[in-house]
């Protein structure tokens, strides 16, 4: 594993505070809101990813299309192309079939007990033991 800078684990750390407030504030670290949106009956969240989609290609375009490599690791910004597989289509399935039945995704997971929803934590189990399982298959 490489050495990290404080910079970078400090901008990481600053990262995922303003993803995870981002989430509690939109509601979607609330189980029930993104269940209601699985069940077509709210279309915030389409929103929330609509607006995350932007910002996060206008942030690659900018990226990409610079002479110079990224300030606070020093590699090239590029794009990292995957073929779709048998490994991606199941993986998709069932990241899929785990958020339908938690009606919550792993970025949402953790902003939600950081909101005091203990019960979430069952999902969260469930993620890293699939993550665990993942890595004892392969």
């Amino acid at each position: 594993m490489t050495e990290r800078s404080p910079a970078f684990l400090l901008v990481i750390y600053g990262g995922g505070l303003l993803f995870g407030a981002g989430l509690a504030i939109s509601q979607m670290a609330r189980p029930e809101v993104v269940l209601d949106f699985l069940q077509l009956e709210d279309f915030g969240l389409l929103f929330v990813m609509g607006g995350g989609a932007a910002v996060t290609g206008l942030a690659i375009a900018i990226g990409t299309s610079l002479d110079r490599p990224a300030p606070l690791t020093g590699t090239p910004y590029g794009r990292r192309l995957r073929s779709m597989d048998r490994d991606v289509l199941l993986g998709g399935a069932i990241f899929g079939v785990g958020w339908g039945l938690s009606g919550i995704c792993p970025g949402a997971a953790y902003a939600s007990v950081g909101i005091g929803n203990w019960p979430i934590l069952i999902a969260v189990a469930g993620m890293l033991l699939g993550a665990f399982l993942k890595t004892r298959l392969r």
